[in-house]
């Protein structure tokens, strides 16, 4: 069906029946999600995507990077139909199973440092974080958050209130929940060198001096790497600083890994890439590939609330909870790895796009999660959102799909098993992109 590993375009973009489908979308379904280009998805393998009028597509998206093992990798679906002949739903809540401790306990010993780790299971990053918020009131029994400018972290009314990422997304929805402040998070491209440490001493001599006791902070809230703000590495002494900070005020440190980890870094978590040990950890997209699955992960000592505090229908499904096991074993046995050198491969490949195209700005990520910045002058560095959107057309018109992050940037967030074959496809159309749009 999709034996090539590179694009493959046979009509108009879109086709005759994407057509039909967008149009039906229109009268019937919520207006509220944002499509960039008009791909109408049908089917997928690996690295590849088809839509419904046969059209193939390298997808440098993973399904915003969900699809960590690819697009339905044989073990993860045999594991999937395995599990759904046998027991679809139970409820967690309620009752035992044995796929939530062998999962819990797997990722558990994963962690680099502590022993004694917790999980709780949600649907979603957003469920994720409002539990890790939920949590961190209950144990410190302080009601304030602090959170980051461009931070992303969902859309449920708590998370929405951590979130920071694009006006539209809070437009028309407040009050949201009271007790987060945002501060800035520290950009090396924009703010220079020294900012990781401007950004501590903001909280420290500012926020703390002026608008907030520390001793009323629950939890610093903060991406490991930023994602919807714009792929956002931050210098290597901000998260140890931080927790520094945290530590001598009893404020718990809260990583939001469900867009960089769960390998996307190329480590399993991307926090191991810094000298930084959160307390509390939440993983989504990527950690059962493409199944919906929350995790919020804490140590015993802190994840101690009573039964009953906290719980979900739905979360830890038996379906989800196998495929989140396929994946994690998928990612020990060589994906992880292939992110690491595929991702060189890229970073290496866009810096030399950054030499040829005065456009682009800055090149920056770790592992398969590469931002690449669009500006007007790179002297000013004013931000070019139109030329960013020209390049995500141009490249789908080419059969390559990404999407934009923050102001005017690209993510590349491929699977984790693509291959140098389909980098280098991708660096090459990346290239006829930028041209095109600049142009």
């Amino acid at each position: 069906m999709m034996s090539d590993k590179l694009p493959k375009l046979v009509t108009d973009l879109p086709g005759p029946k994407a057509r039909k489908i967008i149009d039906d979308d229109s009268r019937w379904v919520s207006p509220s999600y944002t499509r960039s280009y008009p791909f109408v998805a049908a089917r997928g393998r690996g690295a590849l995507v088809e839509d419904v009028d046969q059209n193939r597509f390298l997808d440098f998206n993973a399904g915003i990077a969900v699809c960590s093992t690819g697009h339905c990798h044989p073990d993860v679906v045999r594991a999937v139909q395995d599990q759904a002949a046998e027991l679809i739903h139970m409820s967690g809540t309620d009752f035992y199973y044995g796929l939530m401790p062998e999962f819990a306990k797997a990722i558990g010993n994963l962690v680099p440092y502590g022993n004694d780790w917790r999980c709780y299971f949600g649907n979603s990053g957003a469920e994720a974080v409002e539990a890790a918020m939920k949590l961190a009131r209950y144990h410190t029994g302080r009601q304030h958050y602090i959170a980051f400018h461009g931070a992303f972290h969902g859309r449920t009314f708590g998370s929405l209130s951590l979130t920071n990422s694009k006006p539209v997304q809070r437009k028309g929805f407040s009050p949201l929940v009271p007790g987060v402040t945002h501060v800035p998070f520290p950009n090396p491209y924009r703010d220079g060198g020294g900012c990781g440490e401007r950004a501590i001493a903001y909280i420290r001599d500012v926020v703390f001096k002026t608008t907030l006791d520390p001793a009323e902070v629950a939890a610093f809230v903060v991406e490991t790497v930023q994602g919807e703000g714009g792929y956002i590495v931050p210098p290597d002494d901000f998260l140890p600083r931080l927790q520094a900070l945290a530590r001598e005020h009893g404020i718990l440190m809260v990583a939001d890994e469900v867009q960089s980890g769960s390998g996307r870094t190329g480590r399993l978590f991307a926090f191991e890439h810094f000298d930084y040990q959160p307390d509390i950890i939440t993983l989504a997209k990527g950690v059962a590939s493409g199944m919906p699955l929350g995790v919020m992960m804490a140590q015993a000592g802190i994840m101690e609330w009573e039964p009953g505090a906290h719980a979900s229908t739905f979360g830890g499904n038996p379906v989800c909870l196998a495929a989140a096991t396929a994946t994690l074993n998928l990612l020990q046995s060589g994906y992880l790895e292939n992110c690491r050198q595929m991702g060189e491969l890229l970073r290496t490949g866009a810096l030399e796009l950054m030499e040829r195209h005065p456009v682009i700005g800055d090149v920056r990520g770790l592992g398969l999660m590469i931002g690449v910045e669009f500006v007007r002058d790179r002297t000013t560095k004013e931000t070019a959102a139109d030329l960013r959107d020209a390049v995500v057309d141009e490249c789908f018109k080419r059969g390559l799909l990404v999407l934009g992050a923050g102001p005017s940037t690209i993510r590349l967030s491929p699977p984790l098993l693509v291959d140098q074959e389909q980098c280098r496809f991708a660096l090459q159309t990346i290239d006829e992109a930028v041209a095109a749009a600049s142009a």
